[in-house]
This record gives structure tokens, C-alpha cells and sequence, in this order.
């Protein structure tokens, strides 16, 4: 099969199930403009798979914008920098079902049946390149680079969306529900800490989310903080670029060998997640933390080939300055010095964190807002978390701040406390894109119910045309 035949195969599948049906929202009117039923941020895997649900549920009045050019959206062409991905093969994702969207099928057009056998994790840069397709044979309406600035809400229930970027058609778009697409960052930061924030110039280190140019590094001494995988991605892709050492700092006294994400991908806790109680889904997050997702056994072996790959363990830092042209890093094991520190320590989430939402954060609701840890369990990271809805809608903290929040959704990585494993992981989105879809839908519905039901009620038009009784002949 050809990539040409597939493509044929996707609209011949879609089209047995009556895919591209009319739209049942209302069109709104606004004097500012056309206001689009949705609008998502975010043109990655979570966006596209979104746009694809909301389409298949007949609502198409719909746009995605994303910051970064066509292409190039994600993390995978820029700062991820594992060789392949760590999510199993077979798991499927945004192809919701479909099979000729599948990953499997897109690999078997080009490759062969056979060669599928052969595949043991998907390579990064075919990843993406699925997903190019993917946008392309959907004609999925994504508009590249466009930066949301700014969520104004609207006391009407449209959202004045301010923007800015090359691809920006306009200043503002408006929407009645928006949403937040953004990965795995999207919802906080990315964390450094401030003994290296606040201790060393800009020039000497970076977090691992960066898009940078590591050519400089070549011939270079580089520590790396954090026992994660993307720390052992890093030291590789380091050290294949010519840096001459890469030491990775783990705190802990042995490197985690436990994923949780593998027995929540076959136990049904991904699929059943929002079932759970509140203080069961605290409790299953918090000992999600206990665990950095540890590195892949081939991605570790291809760190600690290199001669210039060293693993520190048990060495958490404690101080780090700069002297002179050197970042000087003081463990419990002793003082090394480095040419350049890259910092691989997660991220924050938190929605007080996110400019486009400063207008609106107050009267977002956390978890810290609608449940109490018992003595000794709390955990500040969680409490941070946006508590949603099982649809992924932010929650008002007080009934004052529903205009605010409402047709706002999150479906980023700040979504795993309320709804799991979603936009957080691959694994997670074929059953996380449909919640959401579920989720933008039924508001709709519910926003325009007295209009729809009134419109029922009046709902007269002729079906049957017979006449009873018949004539019948003498």
C-alpha cells in the first residue's frame, strides 16, 4: 500500500461514517467579529486529536493556532531529544479509533506490512512526521504562528482571545469555548531552581525544555541535574554531539526502575481514572510523584556508552556559584566544576503561572480549594493543580467566578491531578480526547438548551404524506 492509497482509505473510512455531517450549534453574531465555536491552542498531538473529535460530534465553526510554524509544533523537532519514543508501539493515540489513522497503518503505507515487526519504539522524527500527516489528510484549520497573549472574558460568555504573531489574521479572535491545548509545559513552567537561577548567569546553564543550539558545547565539560529520562536523552544527545563529558546528578541513592505509567496502561486506570473519589485520585497522584519516569533501558545504555558519560548518585546539589568562566557545583560527594550546567528538573503547574490567564487565575479552582489532604499527606505540588471537571473544564472557586471560567477546558499536561492520564501522556489520549470532546459538546448544548428545546417543541415539518383511509376501487 501507498501513502497515496491510505490517504483514500481515511476518507473512504470516514466517510461510511457519515464524517463532515452539518453542524448542529447555533451560529452566534458579534459585533467585534465572527466568533468561532471553539478555538484551540495548541496545534500538537493533543490539538489535533481535539480538532478531529469536535469535528467528528458536527461542530467544524472551529480554528487551532499555535505559536511555533507549520511543522514544527510540539516538542518533538525542537527540545525533545530522545532517539525514540517511550510509549510501547502498539498503544494507539488521536487516531480515535479509526484504523487507517493509526500510527501502525501511516508506518505500513511506506514501510511494508513486515516491517512493523521490526519496529521496537517509534523513532521521535517519524513520530512527528505521522503527525504532519495526520494534520494534512484531516485538513485539520490550524493557523501557525499565532501566540495567544491574553484570555479576556466576555460577561456575554465569548471570550476575546488577544493574539499576536506573523500568522495572526487579527488582534483578537472570539470564542465560546477555548481550549488549552498546550503540552506538557502549558500548564505552569518549567522548573529551575533557584540555587541556579539566582547563582549563575544566563549564559552557563539551561532547563531541558530549551530549543538550543548544543554546538557550542562541543569539547566541553557538562553536568546535567535530575535521574529522569529526559536527563540520560540529554547526556546522550550531548555526547553524540561532541561535548567531552556529561555527568548527570541524581539525588537518590540508586536511579528509579519503576514505571507507573506501564500498569496504569493495562489495569484500566487510565481508561476508568475519573471514578475514582477525590481522595483516591490525591492519593494515586501523589504516588505518581514518588517516581521520575526512569529512563528506557536502551535510552540509559546509549548514555553510558559514551567514554565521557559519568552517573553520579547520592549527590544532590547544594550549592552551585560561578567562578570565573565555570559553573562550580558542591555535592555531599565533593566539588566539581563544569563548562556549562543543563538542568533537568520538571515543571510546575499551577494556572497563576500562565500570562494568557492572569485575567482569569483568581477565580480558577484548585485542588487546594476543593479538598483537604489529611496531616502528613499533603502534597503542594498537587495542590497547585487546576481542579476540573471530568470534561476537562476549569471549576469556578466561587459561584461569583463561573462567568469567568466557564468555556474554559484544560487539556494539557496540568490536567493529570483531575482527569489522569490525558494530554500527559500518549498512552493516555484515546480515551482523554473523547472525555474532552464529550465535555465542549455538552456545554454547548447546555448553553443553547432553551433556544434547542424551544426550537423542538416548535418542530412541525411534514414527514408523512399519505392519506388514510385509502380509496379503493368499487
Amino acid at each position: 500500500m501507498s501513502l497515496e492509497t491510505l490517504n483514500e482509505r481515511v476518507k473512504t473510512d470516514l466517510s461510511y461514517l457519515a464524517y463532515g455531517g452539518p453542524d448542529w450549534v447555533r451560529p452566534l453574531s458579534h459585533p467585534a467579529g465572527h466568533v468561532y465555536d471553539v478555538v484551540i491552542v495548541g496545534g500538537g498531538q493533543s490539538g489535533l486529536g481535539a480538532a478531529f473529535g469536535l469535528l467528528r460530534e458536527r461542530i467544524s465553526n472551529i480554528l487551532l493556532i499555535d505559536e511555533n510554524s507549520e511543522g514544527l509544533e510540539g516538542p518533538w523537532e525542537t527540545y525533545a531529544r530522545m532517539v525514540t519514543l517511550r510509549t510501547p508501539k502498539h498503544l494507539t493515540s488521536v487516531d480515535l479509533g479509526i484504523p487507517s489513522l493509526t500510527f501502525r497503518s501511516w508506518w505500513e503505507a511506506q514501510n511494508g506490512a513486515e516491517s512493523w515487526e521490526a519496529v521496537d519504539k517509534i523513532p521521535r522524527g517519524d513520530w512527528m512526521d505521522y503527525l504532519r500527516w495526520y494534520r494534512r489528510v484531516l485538513d485539520l484549520p490550524v493557523v501557525n504562528e499565532v501566540r495567544l497573549e491574553l484570555i479576556e472574558p466576555g460577561e456575554d460568555g465569548i471570550h476575546r482571545l488577544h493574539i499576536s504573531g506573523a500568522g495572526a489574521p487579527k488582534e483578537h479572535l472570539l470564542a465560546r469555548k477555548v481550549v488549552l491545548a498546550t503540552g506538557i509545559q502549558g500548564g505552569g513552567e518549567w522548573h529551575v531552581p533557584p540555587m541556579v537561577a539566582d547563582h549563575l548567569p544566563k549564559a552557563m546553564y539551561a532547563h531541558t525544555s530549551e530549543d538550543m543550539d548544543y554546538t557550542f558545547l562541543r569539547g566541553k565539560r557538562i553536568a546535567i541535574l535530575g535521574g529522569g529520562a529526559s536527563a540520560f536523552d540529554n547526556a546522550n544527545y550531548l555526547l553524540s554531539g561532541g561535548a567531552a563529558e556529561a555527568h548527570v546528578f541524581v539525588r537518590r541513592e540508586q536511579l528509579p526502575n519503576v514505571n507507573p505509567i506501564r500498569q496504569m496502561e493495562v489495569s484500566g486506570m487510565i481508561e476508568r481514572y475519573h471514578t475514582l473519589s477525590d481522595p483516591e485520585k490525591y492519593a494515586v497522584i501523589s504516588h505518581f510523584f514518588k517516581f521520575n519516569q526512569p529512563p528506557t533501558n536502551d535510552t540509559f545504555a546509549r548514555a553510558a556508552a559514551w567514554p565521557g558519560f559519568q552517573l553520579h548518585l547520592g549527590s544532590p546539589w547544594l550549592k552551585v556559584e560561578a567562578i570565573g568562566d565555570k559553573a562550580v557545583v558542591t555535592t555531599p560527594k565533593g566539588e566539581f566544576s563544569f563548562d556549562f550546567l543543563v538542568v533537568s528538573t520538571g515543571l510546575l503547574s499551577d494556572p497563576g503561572l500562565r500570562p494568557e490567564l492572569r485575567q482569569v487565575e483568581s477565580h480558577i479552582a484548585r485542588w487546594s480549594d476543593r479538598y483537604e489532604a489529611p496531616s502528613g499527606e499533603a502534597n503542594a505540588l498537587l495542590d497547585a493543580h487546576p481542579y476540573l471537571s471530568p470534561g476537562f473544564a476549569l471549576q469556578p472557586r466561587t459561584e461569583e467566578g463561573r462567568k469567568f471560567v466557564h468555556g474554559l477546558f484544560v487539556f494539557n499536561y496540568s490536567a493529570l491531578a483531575s482527569c489522569g492520564l490525558s494530554a500527559s501522556a500518549i498512552s493516555g489520549m484515546k480515551n482523554a480526547v473523547p472525555k474532552l470532546v464529550a465535555g465542549v459538546a455538552d456545554q454547548l448544548f447546555t448553553d443553547d438548551r432553551e433556544e434547542i428545546l424551544s426550537a423542538f417543541y416548535a418542530y412541525h415539518e411534514v414527514e408523512f404524506t399519505g392519506v388514510w383511509p385509502l380509496k379503493t376501487l368499487d
